[in-house]
């Protein structure tokens, strides 16, 4: 039931200002193939009718963008509420230039989200389809989303560096080895393994190991133990890329 609205106040006229929409979109990254993808739908209407766009949409009138990025992700993915309540997201900014979209003035909340490897997803509202797609491997995006594409993958391999950030893309139990699979995907290099496995176990609280047998990975070595994310937020000291090299 929608909450009853506060009356405005005396000699208020809400029509003094040209009305606006606000939306949300979604940069949503995920390590598939040993690629780093972005979730991408194909709009099914105009503007940009058959353009690569983020997953989207309008806020509602009753639900805070907070909220309206949960339940695009939820429905861009196909899993459930409670499942995509549990998965990273994260406010990236607010883009508001006034002619980013050719339908009217509108606001973007922009977020980024970092799953698992997850199912195909399914398009829903103006998207005719939606598809993983290995990043930067696409045309031009409709409105500005390449900027916000941009951004969001700047942000990502930023926080890589100083936050347990890194554990969102893995699955619930995960080896070392997946998990450096994830910095050289995001980052675009090639890390020393035993460097990286000595700096990660010598962190607290970033990874917790699982009792079990260990998982056979494919590999020609011997089954790699199993960890799960920690309690850590932050790395001690950070997990710095290598010098001179880029994303």
């Amino acid at each position: 039931m929608n909450e009853p609205r506060e009356p405005r106040p005396d000699g208020y006229d809400p029509y003094a200002f040209e009305p606006f929409a606000v939306t949300v979109d979604l940069a949503v990254f995920t390590v598939r193939d040993e690629k780093l993808q972005v979730l991408l739908v194909e709009r099914g209407q105009e503007p940009y009718k058959g353009r690569w766009a983020l997953p989207g949409g309008f806020v509602l009138p009753r639900e805070s963008a907070g909220q309206a990025a949960r339940r695009e992700l939820a429905e861009e993915t196909g899993l459930s509420d409670a499942t995509a309540a549990r998965l990273h997201l994260e406010q990236l900014g607010t883009y508001s230039e006034p002619d980013r979209d050719p339908r009217m003035r509108v606001v973007s909340v922009a977020y980024t989200a970092l799953v698992p490897d997850l199912p195909e997803p399914k398009g829903g509202g103006d998207a005719a389809h939606a598809q993983w797609l290995p990043y930067g491997s696409y045309g031009p995006l409709a409105f500005d989303h390449d900027t916000i594409l941009a951004d969001a993958h700047r942000r990502v391999g930023d926080k890589l560096e100083y936050t347990c950030l890194a554990t969102a893309f893995c699955p619930p139990e995960f080896t070392l080895g997946e998990l450096r699979q994830v910095y050289e995907t995001v980052w675009g290099v090639e890390l020393d393994r035993p460097n990286f496995r000595r700096k990660v176990l010598a962190t607290p609280g970033f990874v917790q190991a699982v009792e079990g047998p260990p998982r056979l990975t494919g590999g020609r070595g011997k089954p790699a133990a199993l960890y799960r994310a920690g309690q850590a937020t932050a790395l001690h000291p950070p997990l710095l890329r290598p010098e001179g090299r880029q994303e």
